[in-house]
């Protein structure tokens, strides 16, 4: 095996002599061209940021050494995405309702709609605003030009909805 300096111009004279074999090393133990063709490039581009180096005695040892540390970093990240993956199917599955309780969800919509539909407009904007935004009484009270005691009327009426609702009186 020839000795190399590994200076600009001996990195070239090492990639030339040893990239062909180095690919298709890495081909045999990824699988793939395109993956071996990446981990090459990334081994020759290690050996660049090496800076001074020591003259290589062995060069196809040396540079599978600095390929086998990428091919594990190559492996790690394939186990990573392939749990990634699994775990992202799985949540999914978890996540999609089944068509009972699709159905069930339906339901509980059409009635909270049908609920909201029957109530005065200023009750059901009284209660959207406070249980969807949030608001307090005070600034109900102010939007809608009323006194908080009114608010406090409003939300009440619309309760008693939720309640005959939940209790299937409505």
């Amino acid at each position: 095996m020839p000795t190399f300096a590994p200076t600009a111009d001996s990195v070239g004279s090492l990639y030339r002599s040893h990239h062909g074999w180095l690919h298709n090393w890495l081909w045999r133990k990824v699988g793939c061209r395109d993956g071996a063709a990446d981990i090459a490039h990334d081994t020759f581009m290690r050996v660049l940021d090496a800076g001074a180096l020591e003259t290589l005695r062995e060069p196809r040892a040396y540079l599978s050494t600095i390929a086998n540390g990428l091919l594990v970093n190559h492996w790690r990240r394939l186990t990573l995405e392939r749990a990634y993956l699994e775990a992202l199917a799985v949540q999914e599955a978890v996540l999609e309702p089944s068509p009972e309780e699709r159905a069930l969800v339906i339901e509980a919509l059409m009635q909270v709609d049908a609920m909201l539909a029957s109530l005065a407009p200023k009750v059901r904007e009284a209660f959207l605003l406070s249980q969807i935004d949030g608001w307090t009484y005070a600034a109900i009270a102010a939007h809608l030009q009323v006194s908080e005691r009114m608010v406090k009327k409003y939300m009440a009426q619309a309760m008693l909805q939720c309640l005959l609702i939940s209790n299937g009186d409505a």
